[in-house]
């Protein structure tokens, strides 16, 4: 599988204990960039991934620098409210290619120092004016699972 998902210094449990029962129903990877806001063995993550927390592939990174080092290959992009295109806009169909879909803390996003020229890579969903963002386990969902309609679902039934 080709697809990961990076939470960027995720501060709540249940998002990212959500996001990994995704990631494994999906054959995505999960990769979390620390520090972290909780404990990976706090309950609420493990209650709200269930019994699957255990099976998920889960890649722990002090720093994005780290996961760039160790997937120099790989494409990144990053997903924000303020993003200058949508996701529907790029093409994520090859199953070979590395695609990693970066998230932001929940509170704050993406610092910005980390998006300077990577403003071409910054995806955003559609929603109304009505609202700021949507939950980022709804945001997750929503990308992984058009990258892997555009690839005909490899391996899923």
């Amino acid at each position: 599988m080709s697809l990961h998902v990076v939470l960027f210094q995720p501060e709540i449990p249940a998002n990212t204990g959500n996001i990994s029962r995704t990631c494994l129903g999906t054959g995505a990877t999960l990769h979390l960039i620390h520090p972290l806001g909780f404990s990976i063995d706090d309950r609420m993550v493990r209650r709200a991934g269930l019994d699957y927390w255990k099976d998920v592939d889960i890649k722990e990174h002090q720093s994005m620098d780290e996961l760039y080092a160790k997937y120099p290959d790989a494409s990144y992009y990053y997903i924000e409210n303020f993003g200058s295109r949508h996701y529907t806009d790029f093409d994520f169909s090859d199953p070979q290619e590395e695609i990693f879909f970066v998230f932001g803390r929940e509170t704050s996003g993406i610092p910005e120092e980390l998006l300077i020229g990577k403003e071409d890579q910054c995806l955003r969903i559609h929603m109304t004016d009505k609202i700021r963002s949507l939950n980022l386990s709804n945001t997750a969902a929503i990308i992984i699972y058009e990258a892997l309609r555009q690839q005909g679902f490899p391996g899923m039934e």
